[in-house]
């Protein structure tokens, strides 16, 4: 198993080509979905600071359930259109809040979450999941941001195969 480190986080270019290059090595050779996505959930985990919840939702029968994630026990399933990570999966475009309480129909899994961003995870223009990472500290996350996790979310597409999922 490679060793990962920490890297400095305020170049973002930099820290986020670094945790792409990361996650590439740890799912280009592996098949299962469950596996990659639980490695890519405990990378960010790992790696990302001042977060208090990163992981996956699915998209299954209808609504977004509960997948591979690092962080406390979370709801287990989201109605389409519901918080935001219903909201991002239903307009299929990425969220970013810098203030959940501003958020009409938060869903507030972690009382200490502040902030978060979802990435909808399409293949296809098929409808897979949500990317969703939380933060304790308000306005954690930033346009910036929000285009290196689309990458990261582009580097799931290139190796997971989504079809074993349903």
């Amino acid at each position: 198993m490679q060793q990962i480190k920490k890297i400095d986080t305020k170049d973002k270019k930099k820290f986020y080509g670094y945790l792409n290059l990361k996650l590439t090595g740890l799912i280009c050779e592996e098949e299962d979905w469950l596996a990659n996505l639980s490695n890519a959930s405990a990378l960010l985990w790992l790696l990302l600071e001042d977060i208090n919840w990163a992981g996956f939702y699915l998209y299954k029968k209808g609504e977004l359930i509960l997948g591979p994630f690092q962080g406390k026990p979370a709801c287990t399933h989201i109605k389409i259109g519901n918080g935001v990570c219903g909201t991002a999966a239903d307009k299929k475009e990425t969220k970013i809040i810098g203030n959940v309480h501003d958020f009409e129909g938060h869903i507030a899994c972690d009382v200490a979450s502040q902030s978060e961003i979802v990435v909808p995870i399409i293949k296809d223009d098929k409808l897979i999941g949500v990317l969703d990472i939380d933060s304790p500290i308000l306005n954690r996350f930033n346009e910036e941001d929000g285009r290196y996790l689309e990458k990261f979310v582009e580097t799931l597409n290139k190796y997971v195969n989504w079809s074993d999922i349903n």
